[in-house]
């Protein structure tokens, strides 16, 4: 095991054992109880080692129960008579003979009856300060009982470590972020029990199921334990009887089962047994009884001990008594593939398509890939195939995807597999290849072949969704209506034609049209592919973000956050994209750029030019932006420009809002505003005016007011509430109307706009200062100030100017601020388009306006107010 384990400060439960050994406190110490792992004896050491006393440490064990005094002998010495009484003196008088003196005691539970009444005569006569362990659940000495419930001790239980400080505790050690997918996991299998924590960790990384990729560690797999866990376990194991050890058998490799079929298999007594022993759990599942085990890591042990041979026969037990009974839900279909795949019995290549399909419908992706090669394997053809195929490319293994569906040839294929062939290979080559040329040819082959009209909305609906990447909204909101007011189009229209349909809708300011549609999504999206609802959800996100309703959108998007399996890892990074859009929207920048760090990670690959994951660049830049991260913006820009391309050009505004954002905090507010100002006309050409008056109101937020009329003109046209609150705070601005931008502030304080609230605060702090108003520019400010924290951290041109009441003008400033950024004056006039000889004018001027004589003074001034 590592040595590198820091310990996990519980600060309020250190400063009560540390004062009650100190004697601050009524009675003579303490005494810790809590599960077996939770950390007792580390923290009692931890405390005690920072005490000036001297400790006497004991232990007691199984072995010294039956010898009295036992844990004491190596302090008191050998007995030198059998009165016990005369021996308790003996050993009293000992221990006390270096004068005050801390006794510490781990597992005190386990002590033998005579060491039990030493112990408790001590604490009585307040003879010497006591910090003991007990694990809760086990039998303890009346005697030792009696030192909390007469209160001669305090007592303080200690819980599993909650999950916060489980992820702290674990990427302390890692040296990196954790995905908060493997956080969940990990917290599940261990509880928060330190030491099953700590054995998790270095089982995975033993096992190479625990990597880290880009700066974020991942769980792959299944969790995994320590050789010397599995050690420590298995004595219980060597202990148990053949059918409790059946019983356990049966279930690492399929839990949960029913106690119907693990009775057939083992006995009805067998179980019970286990029961009563505390292995396995029975729970309840409608009005089915299935066993479980009480821990999970109990069954890793389990799992090291079967061989493959015996796995291969139980397994084959396992599959031939669930045949028996009805296999017709998912989870059946794929417990009994997963079963039968490595048992004794034949494979059916039937049984495997089918699980595939359940296993992509429930986001499983690396499971549908196993069931689909096996059906694949055993000839199951364009259907096996194509399950196949998708899986490999919701993976990032695009080019294997499409070798394995160019197999196939088109003119061969009846009308519906030539759709479904046509709809994997058209998604392949546009969405994770970037191909969106050769996807055009497809669905051009595909949509001149096909006559049967069920068909061809399916085909209609895969074409508005090509339609919406390329930027072609119009387009994209026609064929959706067409095929979404069809009489009856088949699931996979439906879902096709609401992707194109809803994210139009969102971005073009319709956003109050896609409720409905968002909920046809869902029910299609039951039956068909359950990673596709992830990006159609953004369309459902982003029409309640951009109209303002914030509180909605973070209720639609909790629909989607639900995992349970490392298998769909995939969709949890997907779910990230749909969090952070609200999340964004919000203000809450830290968590946005954790979680698209961990998204990108997970998602993103330098062989896929994906289109699913384009938003999460995006995000990631302004997240940056915005906490002040210049460089770390940067970084993320170019990642998202090097994988911008004719198939997601409908992030393309989006994406210069993102750069407006990068400039603004490297500290180019004139660029940062004309590139928010071509953002906005590149939306307005487009047809994304939603998007438009974002980028708009970010100019206005950089200190343009300039866009005020536009806003109005905008907020009468589009849905919900925001925009509005957008022309009026550009209004403000325009106007340098303090009283009116604290109104705006408080508006969008209201609305859960906390970016756009700080800004506005912040501007009204600024000119309330200019108009020597004192109390108002405070008052305005700590407005401000709050919503900055709130945010993380905020930092904006607007916050930054509050911050630095400088007599400089906009130019002035932001020179005065790239000089204070260690930039030449060449540089700085490359980055503001400039001449050199203009820059150095501004340069003299705020020399003169500050008191200043050179360019490291203006520096050293705008750091120390900064």
């Amino acid at each position: 095991m590592s040595g590198s384990w820091p310990l996990v400060e519980r600060e309020k439960e250190f400063g009560v054992i540390a004062a009650a050994l100190r004697g601050e406190t009524a009675g003579c110490g303490v005494v810790l109880t809590g599960d077996s792992g939770v950390g007792k004896t580390t923290l009692a050491r931890h405390v005690t080692a920072d005490l000036d006393s001297g400790v006497r440490w004991v232990a007691g064990t199984e072995s010294a129960r039956s010898i009295p005094l036992g844990v004491f002998a190596h302090l008191v010495g050998p007995a030198t008579t059998s009165d016990p009484v005369t021996y308790l003196a003996a050993a009293r008088e000992s221990l006390l003979a270096d004068g005050h003196v801390i006794i510490g005691v781990d597992d005190a539970h386990l002590l033998d009856e005579l060491s039990a009444t030493l112990l408790h005569q001590l604490a009585i006569d307040r003879a010497v300060h006591i910090v003991a362990t007990v694990r809760s659940g086990e039998s303890v000495p009346d005697a030792v009982t009696s030192l909390w419930k007469d209160n001669h001790l305090i007592r303080i239980t200690l819980s599993p470590f909650s999950k916060p400080q489980s992820v702290d505790l674990i990427e302390s050690v890692l040296g990196g972020q954790l995905e908060g997918l493997s956080a969940d996991l990990m917290w599940d299998a261990s509880g928060g029990n330190a030491l099953f924590l700590r054995h998790l960790v270095e089982g995975a990384r033993e096992a190479g199921t625990l990597r880290q990729v880009n700066g974020v560690w991942q769980l792959r797999g299944r969790t995994a334990i320590t050789s010397e866990l599995a050690s420590l376990l298995e004595s219980r194991v060597d202990q148990l009887d053949g059918p409790v050890l059946e019983v356990l058998k049966y279930l690492t490799l399929c839990e949960p089962l029913d106690i119907e079929v693990l009775g057939e298999l083992v006995g009805d007594e067998a179980v019970e047994e286990a029961e009563i022993a505390g292995l396995v759990r029975i729970v309840r599942d409608g009005r089915t009884l299935n066993v479980r085990y009480n821990h999970p890591l109990f069954g890793e042990v389990i799992r090291r001990r079967l061989g493959i041979a015996s796995s291969r026969r139980l397994r084959g037990r396992l599959v031939t008594a669930l045949r028996s009974r009805t296999q017709d839900s998912p989870a059946q279909r794929i417990r009994l593939a997963d079963l039968a795949l490595e048992s004794d019995v034949a494979v059916d290549r039937g049984l495997m398509a089918a699980a595939a399909r359940d296993a992509l419908m429930l986001a499983n992706i690396p499971m549908g890939e196993r069931f689909a090669r096996a059906a694949v394997d055993e000839g199951g053809g364009l259907d096996a195939a194509d399950l196949l195929a998708r899986a490999l490319m919701w993976q990032g293994q695009a080019a294997e995807a499409d070798a394995v569906l160019a197999g196939f040839t088109p003119d061969l294929l009846d009308g519906p597999s030539l759709v479904r062939w046509g709809l994997q290979r058209i998604g392949n080559l546009f969405w994770a290849l970037g191909e969106s040329e050769r996807a055009d040819a497809v669905l051009e082959q595909v949509q001149g072949a096909v006559t049967d009209p069920d068909l061809e909305l399916i085909v209609a609906g895969i074409a508005s969704a090509c339609a919406l990447f390329e930027n072609r909204l119009d387009e994209a909101i026609a064929v959706s209506d067409r095929v979404l007011t069809a009489s009856a189009p088949l699931p996979w229209a439906v879902v096709w034609a609401v992707f194109g349909g809803s994210l139009s809708r969102a971005l073009a300011g319709r956003g109050d049209e896609v409720a409905a549609l968002a909920e046809r999504a869902q029910v299609a999206a039951a039956i068909t592919d359950g990673l596709l609802r992830f990006p159609t959800a953004l369309g459902e996100i982003l029409a309640l973000t951009l109209t303002g309703c914030l509180d909605a959108a973070a209720e639609h998007a909790e629909r989607y956050v639900k995992f349970s399996s490392a298998g769909q890892y995939l969709a949890w990074a997907m779910a990230g994209i749909l969090i952070s859009a609200v999340d964004l929207a919000r203000g809450d920048l830290l968590s946005v750029s954790r979680r698209m760090e961990q998204t990108l990670a997970t998602l993103d690959s330098d062989q896929v030019a994906a289109s699913w994951n384009y938003p999460a660049h995006i995000y990631l830049v302004q997240a940056h932006a915005a906490l002040g991260r210049p460089d770390a913006a940067a970084d993320a820009l170019t990642k998202a420009r090097a994988r911008y391309g004719r198939q997601v050009a409908v992030f393309g505004p989006m994406l210069e809002i993102a750069v407006s954002w990068q400039q603004a905090s490297a500290g180019m507010v004139t660029a940062a505003v004309e590139s928010a100002h071509g953002a906005a006309a590149a939306a307005r050409s487009s047809g994304q005016f939603a998007v438009e008056a974002e980028a708009l109101h970010t100019a206005a937020r950089f200190g343009d007011g300039s866009v005020a009329g536009r806003l109005h003109e905008l907020a009468g046209e589009l849905d919900g509430p925001i925009v509005a609150a957008y022309a009026r705070h550009a209004r403000a601005v325009a106007d340098h109307d303090a009283d009116e931008l604290d109104a705006c502030a408080a508006e969008f304080e209201a609305l859960g706009v906390r970016l756009s609230a700080a800004d506005a605060a912040a501007a009204a702090g600024s000119v309330h200062d200019a108009a020597g108003v004192r109390s108002a520019t405070v008052a305005s400010a700590a407005v401000a100030n709050r919503l900055a924290a709130e945010c993380g951290g905020l930092r904006t041109p607007a916050l930054v100017e509050a911050a630095q009441p400088l007599p400089l003008t906009s130019r002035e400033r932001e020179i005065a601020t790239l000089v204070a950024a260690g930039l030449s004056n060449k540089e700085i006039a490359r980055r503001l388009t400039v001449s050199v000889r203009t820059v150095e004018g501004h340069i003299y001027r705020a020399c003169t306006k500050l008191d200043v004589t050179d360019r490291a003074e203006i520096a050293a001034l705008l750091l120390k107010d900064g």
